[in-house]
C-alpha cells in the first residue's frame, strides 16, 4: 500500500512509530511531512492539507494524519473534496471506516493513544477494503455534501 503520512509536532513519535512499522509490513511510504523536532511548531491545517492533496493526486494511496488527538486533522482533512477521513480509537472503528465509509485518510491522536494500539488501527485500516453495494449510496451523498 502507498502512505502519506504527517504529523504536526504533537504527533512526530506516533507517526515515526507508524512509519518504522509500515516500512516493516512492506507497505510504500511516498511521503512523510511534518517536522522531525517537537520544538518545530507547525500548524496542523497545513500538514493536513499537504498530505490529502498527496492522497488525491495519488490514486489508491492512503493517507495517516497524527497530531495530539486526531480531531483537529480530521476536521481539516474532511473540509477537502473527495477525502473521508476517520478518527478512530479501536480496531472495529478503523475497519468499518474502509469497509463501510470509503475513508481514505486515518487520523490519530498521540496524546490518546499508545503506539501500539496505534499499530493495530493502521493495520485494520489498511487491511479493510471498501465493500460497496449498501455502502455506495451513503458515501456518494457524503461527497456530495462537499468538503
Amino acid at each position: 500500500m502507498r502512505l502519506h503520512l504527517g504529523s504536526d509536532h504533537g504527533g512526530i513519535s506516533l507517526r515515526r512509530s507508524i512509519v518504522a512499522a509500515a516500512v516493516e509490513r512492506g507497505d510504500t511510504i511516498a511521503s512523510d511531512e511534518g517536522p522531525s523536532d517537537p520544538a518545530d511548531s507547525v500548524d496542523y491545517p497545513d500538514v493536513a492539507i499537504a498530505v490529502c492533496g498527496r492522497v488525491l493526486a495519488d490514486h489508491g494511496s492512503v493517507g495517516i494524519l497524527v497530531c495530539g488527538t486526531g480531531q483537529g486533522m480530521a476536521m481539516v482533512a474532511n473540509k477537502i473534496a473527495g477525502i473521508r477521513a476517520a478518527v478512530v480509537v479501536d480496531p472495529f472503528s478503523a475497519r468499518m471506516a474502509r469497509e463501510h465509509n470509503d475513508a481514505n485518510v486515518l487520523c490519530l491522536g498521540e496524546r490518546v493513544l499508545g503506539a501500539e494500539l496505534a499499530k493495530l488501527l493502521v493495520d485494520e485500516f489498511l487491511r479493510a477494503r471498501y465493500a460497496g453495494g449498501r455502502h455506495a449510496r451513503r458515501v456518494a451523498k457524503i461527497d456530495r455534501a462537499g468538503g
